[in-house]
């Protein structure tokens, strides 16, 4: 913009010096002559110094009188030397006035082509850059949408898929097809299907350690039979195992209370209620977990009615939301099965489960004041799980060793 008013300013004040010797009277060519002196003494001779006296070469290409000649001859200023002879002064000498107003009329637009091609050639090579640039950006708008949609549901699906195809497979491969008439297809309840998820993660997520330890438990099975009968006649309810089992993990809770935590992986959250649940074996096969709310608080007969009552309901499909939620440690009896012992998975968020195998008579070796002796006794085995990135060994086996001594210490002279 300010080249052009400065063009417009050097057209309203006509500085003719050299130009005046022909008969051309360019009054814009003079005018943008006159800010390159040096140029007018080489060019003195006719009206193509006119032409050539322009400050840039490529304004002179733009506003010699005659287009073609001033195109051709300005980017060379030595074939303009050589070219400023009469004869060309000759051919433009004879201009008459139509020349001058066609000239005054060039000279009035080329202001505006020559900033038009300045800029141009200014921005041209920015242009192809430009142009480039939405291509450039458009093919990665394109490119992201496949990658962003595509991938993200293939790399979550296929870890799940993955364990889905196996047994499928493995099924065709080893049983008929399940469009044989010999083959029943059973489909999986929504809590089957919810246990399988929860068990996988919760493998995913901990890491796993069982310890195993044998337990004589012949004191309180001849406690148990002694009481049995008086106490369902007292309290209508039937005294098992289950409650006594529990009664010892509360104790052992409360003198290893890191046992009584949770995490996230990065930080332990410590409970401060014993709030220990019961896996109970449905009906149709599924599993659940009734909590037993601040377990140690509980006496041995609050703890056998809240069994009872738990797993009457749970498999009566009766339990309550809140009576699943909040369990710190879980106890499962699968001796009730017949199971000796086994490896349980974690209910996360805890850290330890329990696993009570069946008691089964067995020779043992028996230390007595007259020396060891060989007698029948009653025996179990504990299966302990603990998250091994927060509990070590150390803590684990000291855990279930301390409920087992709980358990072979019973006082046999127990009022219930």
């Amino acid at each position: 913009m300010q080249q052009k008013e400065a063009a417009k300013k050097d057209s309203q004040e006509p500085t003719p010096a050299p130009v005046v010797q022909e008969e051309v009277p360019v009054p814009v060519v003079a005018q943008e002559e006159a800010p390159a002196p040096v140029v007018a003494q080489e060019e003195a001779p006719a009206s193509v110094v006119a032409q050539e006296e322009v400050p840039a070469p490529v304004v002179a290409q733009e506003e010699a009188p005659t287009p073609i000649v001033a195109q051709e001859e300005a980017p060379v200023p030595v074939v303009a030397q050589e070219e400023a002879p009469a004869p060309a002064a000759q051919q433009e000498a004879p201009a008459p006035v139509a020349q001058q107003e066609k000239t005054e009329v060039q000279e009035v637009k080329y202001p505006d082509i020559s900033d038009f091609i300045k800029n141009f050639e200014a921005t041209h090579p920015k242009e192809t850059p430009a142009a480039e640039k939405p291509v450039t950006e458009e093919t990665p708008e394109k490119q992201p949408q496949p990658i962003t949609i595509e991938p993200t549901p293939i790399t979550l699906e296929v870890p799940q898929d993955k364990p889905e195809e196996k047994p499928v497979v493995a099924s065709t491969t080893y049983t008929p097809s399940p469009v044989d008439k010999n083959v029943e297809v059973i489909e999986m309840t929504r809590m089957g299907k919810l246990i399988a998820n929860y068990m996988i993660e919760s493998k995913r997520v901990s890491a796993h350690a069982t310890s195993f330890i044998e337990v004589d438990v012949t004191r309180i099975w001849n406690w148990r039979n002694k009481h049995k009968k008086a106490f369902e006649s007292r309290e209508g309810e039937k005294l098992t195992f289950t409650p006594i089992f529990i009664e010892a993990v509360a104790k052992a809770l409360r003198d290893f209370p890191l046992m009584n935590i949770s995490t996230d992986g990065e930080r332990i959250f410590k409970k401060k209620q014993i709030n220990i649940g019961m896996a109970t074996a449905l009906p149709n096969g599924d599993l659940i977990v009734p909590v037993i709310k601040n377990a140690d608080q509980l006496s041995l007969v609050g703890l056998a009615k809240n069994v009872n009552d738990l797993a009457k309901r749970a498999r009566e499909n009766k339990l309550k939301p809140d009576e699943v939620k909040e369990g710190t440690y879980t106890v499962t009896n699968i001796g009730a099965f017949g199971n000796l012992f086994g490896t349980p998975i974690l209910n996360q968020p805890q850290v330890g489960i329990l696993a009570i195998g069946a008691i089964q008579k067995v020779p043992a070796v028996v230390e007595t004041p007259e020396g060891d002796v060989i007698a029948i006794r009653y025996k179990l085995m504990l299966s302990h799980s603990f998250d091994h990135r927060v509990v070590n060994g150390a803590l684990g086996g000291m855990f279930v060793q301390r409920v087992a001594k709980y358990l072979e210490q019973w006082d046999v002279n127990r009022e219930i």
